[in-house]
């Protein structure tokens, strides 16, 4: 038999059809979380609020310009877990933050 009857899985990522072997070491790998500018984020780091945000169930908005330290990453590359003073559990999208350099 030869490698050519290989199942094949839609990556949805890169919308290629990769061989299934293939697609299994891709998902092994772990996505890089980015920032609004593009910046790679890590656990630990601090980023900054683009903009308004309105948390639901807190009855509070968060101010652009707003810190938040000490970032814990999730398995949602767009997703970032938080700490802030007056709410706890916070999880933010990457897409509104930008890392504090």
């Amino acid at each position: 038999m030869s490698a050519d009857n290989d199942d094949y899985i839609y990556d949805e990522a890169s919308g290629e059809w990769l061989p299934a072997s293939e697609a299994a070491a891709k998902a092994g790998e772990k996505a890089a979380v980015r920032d609004a500018s593009g910046n790679i984020l890590s656990d630990g780091d601090a980023v900054t609020l683009i903009k308004d945000l309105k948390v639901k169930g807190a009855g509070q908005t968060l101010k652009q310009g707003t810190v938040i330290r000490s970032i814990r990453l999730t398995d949602n590359p767009e997703e970032i877990d938080c700490r802030h003073d007056t709410i706890k559990g916070l999880v933010l999208r990457t897409e509104f933050v930008r890392k504090k350099s």
